[in-house]
C-alpha cells in the first residue's frame, strides 16, 4: 500500500539557524540528531526549541524559531491538536519525503490517534490506518513540528526524515563540506546526463569521484566517449576523478579471453565470486598483460588519481567455505608447497592429515602465508602505478582496505592485514581508505570513533586515513530502514567525518535523493556562532562552505572565494561580515586544501596544497594564472571556466 502524502512548498530558509534547546524531555537523542548536521545546544534564543509533553501551554515559537512538540500535552492542545479516544499500534510508518521507503519501528508502540489542526502538513502517518505521527506548520509567528512520540534513543529509530521536515519548515544549515568522496559505476547510470550528475554531486559536497574503471580496460568507442565526457563534466564542476580498480578482477572481456589465467577456489572452480571474476595475478604472463592494460587505461584518460581497492582474497566466510576460498591457483599452490612442504589443497581434503578440520597448525601456516601474499600483491601493484606516474606525476593513490583492527577475524577470512598495508601508503604520502566490514553495518554511528581509535594505535597521523561508508541494504535485521538514510545516514557521515580525515560514500547511486542536500552539513565538523547582527565567528578544522549571499569580508578584508550560495573559508578561526563591494575577481569554487586567499589590485592570490591536481572554478574572467610566480595558464578561444592546478603546495595568482 502506497502513501498518498505530499510535501510543503519550498520556503525561504531561516538565516543562520544553528542552535537548539531541549526542555521537558530526554535531550540525549536530540543532541545526536542536531549534532549530525552541525547544530549546537544553546539557551540564548535557540533557533529550534524542543518541548516534551508537559511543556507549559504558554510556550511559543518566535518569528525565527521552530517549536518541536513531543506527544500530546497542554501546549499541543493549545495549538489545536485533539486527542481521540482510539489508539493505533505503530509498527510501520510512511513518510512523505520517501513514500516508497519501508520504515519499520523495531518495537511497536501504542499511540493515541490525534486530530491535526487545519493548516498543518502531515509528513508521516502510520502505514495502514494513516494516523498522523509527524506534522508541521510554517507561520509568520513561528514554525511548529509535532511528533507523536520521542525520536528514539539514537535519534533515528522512529522518524528517519525528521531533519528533512525541519528543513521544510525553514531550518537553515549554514555550514557544509565540499570534501566528500563517492564511488560511481556507470553500469548503474546508463544514458545518464553527465553534466546533470556532476552538478548534483558537487552540490552534495563531493570533491572526488572514484569511477569504476574496469568497464574501460579494453578500448571501446562508446564506453570511452562516455568516460571522457564524465571526467570533463566533473572537472567543470570542481570534482576530481580517480580510476577505481578492483584487482584481481580485471574486466569481463579479460576473464573471457584468458580462461587459463583464472583464479581457482579451494573447490577447484573458477573464482567467479559475486560480480568479481578473479584472475591469477601470481602468474607471470597474466601479471605482465594486466600491468600493460592497466597502464594503457591510466594513460588513455585524464585521471587525477588511482584507487587500488580490495586487493586481497575471498571470502568473508574464510576457509569454512571452500567454494569461495581463494587463492588456489597452481602458482600459489606450488610456491606454498616449496615453502611449507605440502599442497594447500590438502587443507580441504578430509582424508588428508593436513585437513583443516584435523590440523589447525597447517591451516594457520596457509592463512599467514595468504595474508603476507596479499600484502606483497598490494606493494607490487602500487609499484606498478608508481612507474606509470613518470608521465603523470600528479596521480594520487588510494588503497581501499577492509578493516581488520576493529574486526580482527577479517585477516583470516580475506588475508587482509592493514598493519602491513599502512606503511605502503605512508611511504607514498597517499591515503588508506578503511572499509568497515559488512559484519559491522548494523552497529551505530559511534563505531567510527572506535574504529579510528584502533588506527591511532598504528599511527597518530590521521591525515592519511579515510573511511568508507557502505550505503547499501544490510543483511542484518536493522531498523528503521534496511539501507542507511535520513538521520541515521547523517549521524554516520558526521561521526565518520569527526573521526577520519576524509569520508567516502559507496556508492552515489545508492544514496536517496532526499538525503543529498543534507550531506555537506553532515560532513562538516566546523562550528559557527553569531557575534552580532552582522558578523559570524567561524572555527573550521578544514576548508568549509559557509552559506552566504552577497559580498563578504573575511577577517576584515574582502574575500574572493565565493559564489551566490556560499563562501569557501580556509581552516582556522575567522570572522565573516558583509562587505560593501565584491572583489573585481572571484573564484566561485575550489576543491584543493585551501590555506589562504587574498584579493589584490591585480586579482587573487590563493595558497593551497593538493595530493592530486586541484580544480578552481573562475567566478569572473581571468587574463592569466601564475603558479609560484611563473606563467601557468592563459585563456584561449572558448576557454572553460574551470582550471586544473598542479599537485603539491603552491601559490596560484589569478590576474585580471
Amino acid at each position: 500500500m502506497r502513501c498518498s502524502l505530499f510535501l510543503l512548498a519550498a520556503v525561504p530558509a531561516l538565516a543562520g539557524a544553528a542552535t537548539f534547546q531541549v526542555t521537558g524531555t530526554d535531550a540525549a537523542p536530540w543532541n545526536k540528531i542536531f549534532a549530525s548536521v552541525g547544530m549546537e545546544s544553546s539557551t540564548t534564543a535557540p533557533d529550534i526549541l524542543v518541548a516534551g509533553p508537559q511543556a507549559s501551554a504558554e510556550l511559543t515559537a518566535g518569528p525565527n524559531q521552530i517549536l518541536v512538540l513531543e506527544g500530546m500535552g497542554p501546549l499541543a492542545r493549545r495549538l489545536g491538536f485533539t486527542q481521540k479516544q482510539t489508539s493505533v499500534s505503530v509498527r510501520q510508518i510512511c513518510d512523505a519525503h520517501a513514500p516508497n521507503m519501508q520504515i519499520f519501528w523495531e518495537l511497536p508502540l501504542d499511540v493515541s490517534e490525534v486530530q491535526v489542526p487545519a493548516g498543518y502538513q502531515v509528513f508521516a502517518t502510520e502505514k495502514w490506518k494513516h494516523a498522523p505521527v509527524l506534522a508541521g506548520k510554517l507561520a509568520p509567528e513561528g514554525a511548529v513540528l509535532w511528533m507523536a512520540t520521542p525520536p528514539g534513543p539514537g535519534g533515528f529509530e522512529r522518524y528517519p526524515y525528521l531533519i528533512h521536515a525541519l528543513v521544510d519548515l525553514g531550518l537553515s544549515l549554514p555550514l557544509g563540506s565540499g570534501n566528500l568522496w563517492a564511488f560511481f559505476d556507470s553500469s548503474y547510470r546508463i544514458r545518464a546526463d553527465v553534466d546533470y550528475l556532476a552538478r548534483r554531486w558537487r552540490q552534495s559536497g563531493v570533491g572526488i569521484l572514484h569511477v569504476a574503471a574496469w568497464h574501460n580496460v579494453e578500448p571501446d568507442p562508446i564506453q570511452d566517449a562516455y568516460l571522457k565526457s564524465l571526467i570533463e563534466a566533473c572537472h567543470r564542476n570542481a570534482i576530481l576523478v580517480y580510476a577505481w580498480l578492483e584487482l584481481p578482477h580485471v574486466s569481463e572481456k579479460f576473464w573471457a579471453d584468458h580462461p587459463a589465467w583464472r583464479e581457482k577456489t579451494a573447490a577447484d572452480q573458477d573464482a567467479q565470486l559475486d560480480w568479481r571474476k578473479l584472475m591469477n595475478l601470481q602468474n607471470p604472463d597474466c601479471h605482465r598483460e594486466v600491468a600493460r592494460q592497466i597502464g594503457a587505461l591510466l594513460q588513455r584518460f585524464d585521471w587525477d588519481g588511482v584507487n587500488v581497492a580490495e586487493l586481497y582474497f575471498e571470502s568473508l566466510e574464510g576457509a569454512s567455505n571452500p567454494a569461495r576460498f581463494t587463492p588456489m591457483n597452481d602458482d600459489v599452490r606450488q610456491a606454498f608447497k616449496r615453502a611449507e612442504g605440502f599442497d594447500p589443497r590438502l587443507l580441504f581434503d578430509p582424508s588428508s592429515s593436513y585437513s583443516a578440520d584435523k590440523n589447525a597448525a597447517a591451516l594457520r601456516k596457509f592463512l599467514d602465508y595468504r595474508a603476507a601474499l596479499a600484502s606483497r600483491m598490494q606493494a607490487d601493484w602500487l609499484d606498478v602505478i608508481d612507474r606509470l606516474k613518470v608521465s603523470k606525476p600528479y596521480l594520487d593513490v588510494v588503497l581501499t582496505h577492509i578493516d581488520d583492527r576493529f574486526e580482527p577475524g577479517i585477516r583470516d577470512a580475506l588475508g587482509a592485514d592493514v598493519a602491513r598495508s599502512l606503511p605502503l601508503i605512508q611511504a607514498r604520502k597517499s591515503t588508506l581508505l578503511v572499509e568497515d566490514p559488512a559484519t559491522l553495518w548494523n552497529l551505530g554511528p559511534e563505531r567510527y570513533g572506535k574504529i579510528a581509535a584502533k588506527y591511532r594505535e598504528l599511527t597518530p597521523d590521521r591525515s592519511q586515513i579515510a573511511v568508507d561508508i557502505n550505503v547499501v541494504e544490510r543483511y542484518q535485521d536493522v531498523y528503521p530502514t534496511k539501507k542507511q538514510t535520513g538521520v541515521e545516514l547523517l549521524e554516520l557521515v558526521h561521526q565518520a567525518a569527526a573521526s577520519f580525515a576524509r569520508v567516502a560514500l559507496y556508492f552515489e547511486n545508492s544514496l536517496e535523493k532526499q538525503d543529498l542536500a543534507l550531506l555537506p552539513a553532515a560532513a562538516s565538523t566546523a562550528t559557527v556562532t553569531r557575534k552580532n547582527s552582522n558578523e559570524l565567528q567561524l572555527d573550521a578544522p578544514e576548508p568549509t562552505r559557509v552559506a552566504w549571499n552577497g559580498p563578504v569580508a573575511m577577517d576584515g578584508k574582502p574575500w574572493p572565494l565565493r559564489n551566490d550560495r556560499f563562501v569557501t573559508a580556509p581552516p582556522g578561526a575567522h570572522t565573516l561580515a558583509p562587505a560593501s563591494l565584491a572583489p573585481a575577481l572571484t573564484i566561485s569554487d575550489f576543491n584543493g586544501d585551501l590555506h589562504s586567499a587574498a584579493a589584490t589590485t591585480q586579482g587573487v592570490e590563493l595558497a593551497y596544497s593538493s595530493r592530486s591536481r586541484a580544480v578552481a572554478l573562475l567566478g569572473s574572467p581571468v587574463s592569466s594564472i601564475e603558479i609560484d610566480g611563473r606563467p601557468f595558464w592563459k585563456p584561449g578561444p572558448g576557454a572553460a571556466s574551470s582550471v586544473l592546478l598542479p599537485s603539491g603546495q603552491h601559490v596560484a595568482t589569478f590576474k585580471r
